[in-house]
């Protein structure tokens, strides 16, 4: 098994070096282009301090110039955090406190959000930044905040690794129900075990053409970019103007002629909402995978009515236990949209208990708390050793072995088939359009707004494309006036789009409980939900 990851693209790049790797619009590169290129990032990394087990930020839009910037930040045993560039910099500023990254790689884009972020600085200063733009500025390091950095003409021969596949690859920073994002860690060897597993059992190879629809700080894109990279395929990286609307992004489809699609269960709905998918579309297209959240039945049959040719599969794993722990390949069409596609069996190497409170195992179709074991288990989250412990636990089944099992939140059971059928959180932590959101880091920010007294954060299921809309409810001081509208724009400052309140509500007093706690379950019967 390969452990490094960046040794997938080094072997291809020494099989095939001409063979495309990368495509984003007119861009095409190679495995030999990539493999010089993020060798070249590796050397210059190296002369300017970087050194094994540092991190480095990824202020990158997708492109692929990213993915080799990802490459050599491996190549120099360092650790990429791949950033939101969209978010505030105020969240970023969060994450960067976190991370504590050495340096910083950033394209010319981003050079608005790093001065924000250097404005916001305690002692007005962050990491060095560097451009992924190489320019001509021979001897000029880090005299900016941000500036370019004379890297094209370091020599693309290959250095010596020392990380190991222990090492962590990246951080992927998620929701912290307190308001700070959580890093968690994910090693080379989390990635390849689920990598070297998913390559076997879907059959990838050089003929491939896979989707890179998520965003690079987004874990579904892990498997999108490593996976590509371990089979000698062909990377397609979504451009975001093929989001903007469904056709053009069913256009980009077959234009690319991708052979596998993975994303989340939204961008399924959203294309079969505005029927962009026409009857034998996509000839090329041999996988539909998803990830993230539920797919509603209904969607599920709409695409498989109109691609036979193709197989479903339902992946699930929270972003702790890296991609995905468990695996279901919808064996036919369900007859209607109230039949329930499980999340299945566990991955090679992982395990999926469904457990009572006392942490033992439930009953045959009882409901349960939902752990992960197994080789996909992220060693936690950086520098938070208490939240690490909150959510990996010593396995009851052999507490003196040092394993661990992993908290999901979610609850689930155990079907008379042997499969596991997901039956919702138990949380506050919802998924709205694929993204993880933890309530409590929304309702944390809201309450630090100007001019309000309480307020209360929910989650309604819509069963649609948002999945999860995230409502708010507020009570203002009695001299202040704020509309919706101003606190959306204010609360922007601070959190990203994906997890703004959709629906606002200002109340006179939030509804509390017999304990004099906020009755969430009467707050999502005024938003429009029965009781829960």
């Amino acid at each position: 098994m390969t452990s490094l990851l960046q040794q997938y693209a080094s072997a291809q790049a020494q099989a095939r070096p001409d063979a495309t790797a990368v495509v984003m619009n007119a861009e095409r590169v190679s495995y030999g282009e990539l493999e010089a290129s993020s060798n070249r990032l590796a050397r210059f990394l190296k002369q300017v301090g970087c050194r094994r087990g540092d991190r480095v930020g990824l202020f990158l839009p997708k492109t692929p110039a990213a993915i080799a910037a990802m490459l050599g930040v491996l190549k120099a045993d360092c650790i990429y955090v791949p950033i939101d560039v969209t978010s505030p910099a105020a969240r970023i500023e969060r994450v960067l406190r976190v991370a504590e990254p050495r340096l910083l790689l950033a394209a010319g884009t981003a050079a608005a959000l790093i001065d924000d972020l250097v404005a916001r600085a305690a002692d007005g200063r962050l990491p060095p930044v560097a451009s992924v733009e190489t320019g001509p500025i021979p001897g000029r390091r880090f005299e900016s905040p941000y500036s370019s950095a004379d890297w094209a003409h370091e020599s693309a021969e290959p250095l010596p690794w020392a990380n190991s596949a222990g090492d962590p690859a990246h951080l992927l920073f998620t929701s912290g129900s307190t308001g700070t994002p959580k890093g968690v860690v994910i090693t080379h060897s989390n990635v390849s075990h689920f990598v070297e597993w998913a390559r076997g059992y879907f059959g990838l190879g050089a003929s491939d053409r896979i989707s890179g629809h998520p965003p690079l700080y987004f874990d579904l894109s892990t498997f999108d970019v490593y996976g590509t990279l371990s089979a000698g395929a062909q990377l397609h990286m979504v451009p975001p103007a093929a989001n903007l609307l469904p056709h053009e992004l069913a256009a980009f489809i077959r234009r690319s002629e991708l052979t596998q699609w993975f994303s989340v269960p939204s961008v399924l709905t959203y294309l079969a909402k505005f029927d962009a998918v026409a009857f034998d579309d996509y000839p090329a297209l041999k996988r539909v995978l998803w990830c993230g959240d539920v797919l509603p039945t209904a969607t599920l049959i709409h695409w498989m009515e109109r691609l036979p040719h193709a197989t479903f599969t339902n992946l699930y794993g929270p972003t702790e236990t890296t991609i995905a722990s468990s695996y279901y390949t919808v064996p036919r069409r369900p007859t209607g949209p109230g039949d329930v596609v499980p999340i299945g069996v566990p991955c090679a190497g992982e395990e999926l208990l469904v457990l009572d409170a006392d942490l033992r195992p439930v009953r045959p179709g009882d409901a349960g708390h939902l752990y992960i074991a197994g080789v996909g288990l992220s060693p936690g989250y950086w520098g938070d050793e208490e939240r690490t412990a909150a959510a990996f636990l010593p396995d009851p089944r052999a507490p003196e072995s040092q394993g661990r099992i992993y908290r999901t939140g979610d609850l689930a059971r155990v079907g008379d088939d042997g499969l596991v059928y997901y039956l919702g959180r138990v949380d506050s932590q919802v998924k709205s359009r694929g993204y993880r959101i933890e309530l409590g880091e929304v309702e944390t920010a809201v309450n630090a707004l100007p001019g309000l007294r309480e307020c209360a954060v929910v989650g309604l299921s819509t069963g649609g494309f948002e999945g999860t809309a995230i409502c708010c409810a507020y009570a203002l001081r009695a001299d202040a006036e704020r509309a919706p509208a101003q606190l959306r724009q204010e609360l922007a400052r601070s959190l990203p789009t994906y997890m703004l309140p959709s629906r606002w509500m200002s109340i006179d007093e939030l509804p509390k409980n017999a304990n004099g706690k906020v009755d969430r379950n009467r707050l999502r019967e005024l938003f429009g939900e029965g009781p829960a």
